[in-house]
């Protein structure tokens, strides 16, 4: 008799092993989909940010200052981190994404 449970019991975790490799396998396209949209997300937050101290650092130090130099470092650095995740970066001003690696690390030098 303990043979045959354990067999029931070997089919029955067989059966539920099963099941949560299909649920896993559909689950991924959406994990997928929803971790595009987080790195999008992240990207645009971190050069958002580094755009807005680097126009603090111009704002409190001056164009040309060390403290502005050093701003428009990181914002490069954030452009270009968005650019190898997905080849696509946020333009702050524009409010928009663009396809090329077309920014203009002196932008913010401009009035």
């Amino acid at each position: 008799m303990d043979c045959v449970r354990f067999g029931r019991m070997k089919s029955w975790m067989l059966s539920m092993g099963m099941v949560a490799a299909l649920a896993a396998s559909t689950a991924a396209p959406r994990a997928f989909a929803q971790s595009k949209e987080e790195i999008d997300e992240r990207c645009q937050r971190r050069i958002s940010h580094a755009d807005h101290e680097l126009h603090e650092a111009i704002e409190h130090h001056g164009r040309h200052s060390r403290q502005a130099d050093h701003e428009r470092h990181e914002l490069r650095e954030a452009r270009e981190k968005c650019w190898s995740e997905h080849h696509r970066w946020w333009d702050e001003h524009e409010r928009r994404w663009h396809e090329e690696r077309d920014w203009d690390d002196r932008d913010h030098d401009r009035d």
